[in-house]
């Protein structure tokens, strides 16, 4: 990458850019995109394809993390939770369009909000704002959840919404989101140029066993996944989600919220996917919820014991048995996302899951 997009000039301060109201993103400038948890399974996808079209790009990792520049990235090193950690990423040259796509975050499936993800969630998010005022970026692109979005009636569809409290929402990572995406939209009131996504359960290749729902296809793979439950989840493939949070940044409207989902995917289902992939001739039995509800502390406390994380915890069983649909429509419409079969999905993670560990 050309020194002109690697410049660290921590003493610059450029001025706000003007509120673009509701409208998309207009500019001939440079562009460079800057992604924080670069390290991530979906921020590596969106890397991916934006290297693919030429783009150039900053990534923002932890200390520790890995993160090597080639011609169109060039990572440094920072902390959300830190902002003085943020200068040298947020510091470019004169002339260039900035976008932030603020994906750093950490996912939890209890239900206690912890220091450490409110820290990262919440006040994470407010330091993005804080340094996308400071230095004028063109737009905000906030990967949310759509467990941010408070659950209405039994088997209604959800779709976009304008208000999100952490009161009306399920568990600890709900409660944070709800929190940070308000923060965002309100940022936006206030003349920053926003867009809020909301992806459902993303899974999909690229991942190596981080991703919860990649961690279920890995320990079938692995054979230590005893048994599955029964219910399941709104599932969407990473790289869709990819293809979503960059047309967020040209198409998306100013201020306004995306759904990124696909449709409901039941664990049996996923299993049966994951046994045809491999050719195995045993279906994997599946518990029902209220039985997997009883063994959940268990499993919770055993995880706790041996350092290991728990994948059916009490708050993630009873989120597979919601019955959550989602309607994508308007982000089908205004950002052009379509989705594919989760079939493919499936046969891509077992493929990239073989080719990285000897199974």
């Amino acid at each position: 990458m050309s020194e002109y997009w690697k410049c660290r000039d921590k003493s610059r301060n450029r001025p706000e850019v003007p509120s673009q109201g509701k409208g998309k993103m207009k500019g001939e400038m440079k562009r460079l995109y800057l992604i924080t948890g670069a390290a991530g399974h979906l921020a590596g996808a969106v890397i991916r394809k934006l290297r693919q079209k030429g783009c150039f790009m900053r990534g923002l990792v932890l200390p520790g993390e890995e993160g090597k520049d080639d011609r169109y990235i060039s990572y440094f090193r920072g902390d959300v939770t830190r902002p003085e950690t943020l200068d040298a990423f947020f510091s470019c040259p004169d002339g260039v369009q900035i976008v932030v796509l603020h994906l750093a975050a950490l996912i939890s499936l209890q239900e206690k909000v912890s220091p450490r993800l409110w820290d990262v969630n919440v006040n994470g998010t407010h330091n993005i704002i804080e340094k996308c005022r400071q230095y004028g970026v063109a737009r905000l692109v906030y990967v949310s959840s759509v467990h941010a979005i408070a659950q209405t009636s039994a088997g209604a569809v959800i779709s976009e919404t304008d208000r999100f409290c952490p009161q009306e929402v399920e568990g600890a990572y709900a409660a944070t989101k709800a929190q940070a995406t308000r923060m965002v939209l309100d940022a936006g009131r206030n003349g920053l140029d926003v867009v809020v996504l909301h992806p459902s359960g993303i899974t999909g290749p690229g991942d190596r066993g981080r991703n919860h729902l990649v961690q279920l296809a890995l320990m079938y793979l692995q054979r230590k996944l005893p048994m599955g439950v029964r219910g399941g989840y709104d599932m969407v493939d990473v790289r869709d989600v990819a293809d979503g949070i960059i047309a967020a940044v040209d198409r998306g409207r100013s201020g306004e919220c995306y759904l990124l989902s696909n449709r409901y995917v039941s664990i049996p289902e996923i299993l049966e996917n994951l046994r045809l992939a491999t050719c195995r001739r045993i279906r994997k039995y599946c518990c029902p919820l209220w039985f997997a509800a009883l063994v959940a502390p268990l499993a919770e406390a055993w995880a706790k014991i041996t350092g290991t994380r728990a994948l059916f915890t009490r708050f993630s069983i009873r989120t597979l048995g919601t019955n959550r649909r989602f309607c994508h429509d308007k982000a089908t419409r205004e950002l052009g996302f379509r989705p594919r079969d989760i079939r493919e999905t499936i046969n891509d993670t077992v493929r990239y899951l073989l080719g990285c560990f000897c199974i």
